[in-house]
């Protein structure tokens, strides 16, 4: 359970915050930047959620959106703690492959009911849809972070969370197209339209 009673602690006024083992580490440590960039990916789909919660034929994809959004806390909770402090405080939250294969048939039930594209589509249609892609870009940044951080001697990510990262965005497509009619509401690129 988590417990917050001071908002403000002024441990942070220094330019570093803690780790969930305590470590203390700069504000702009690759680590930070892939757990904060994962919290505004969060907040984004919230931003969409505050459309997609009042539309009653929504409902299905507020309800996976609302899924999402508990597993990027877990996969905060999972980048905070790196394996080397593992044992300290406890077992530490990870992301696990169960994770990824609900997402992943997440993924195949929306798609399911889609047109197939034969182009490329344009961030838009509708405001929750547009809220969905500004979303899955948030979530694109997240994982190249997540890779970067990854490839940092010294440090390690889970490969249930590279996986699930890589889905989340592939999930936010397919919910975007879901949301703009099942497709037929997307914006279509057409190449070379305006030359």
């Amino acid at each position: 359970m988590v417990v917050l009673s001071r908002i403000y602690t002024r441990t942070g006024d220094s330019g570093t915050t803690a780790l969930g083992s305590g470590e203390r580490r700069r504000k702009d440590d690759l680590r930070i930047e892939a757990y904060g960039t994962i919290d505004e990916a969060n907040a984004m789909i919230g931003l969409a959620r505050v459309t997609t919660a009042i539309e009653p034929s929504w409902a299905r994809v507020d309800a996976m959106l609302l899924c999402a959004q508990n597993d990027l806390f877990d996969l905060g909770a999972d980048l905070c703690m790196p394996p080397r402090d593992e044992g300290r405080g406890g077992e530490p939250l990870r992301i696990v492959q169960a994770q990824v294969d609900r997402i992943e048939r997440k993924i195949d039930e929306l798609n399911a009911e889609l047109e197939p594209l034969h182009s490329f589509v344009l961030p838009g249609g509708c405001a929750a849809a547009a809220a969905l892609h500004m979303a899955r870009t948030v979530t694109r940044r997240a994982e190249r972070i997540i890779v970067a951080l990854a490839a940092t001697p010294g440090e390690h990510v889970g490969e249930p969370v590279l996986k699930y990262v890589n889905r989340l965005s592939d999930f936010l497509f397919v919910a975007a197209r879901y949301i703009n009619r099942k497709g037929a509401g997307d914006v279509l690129w057409v190449p070379g339209q305006n030359r």
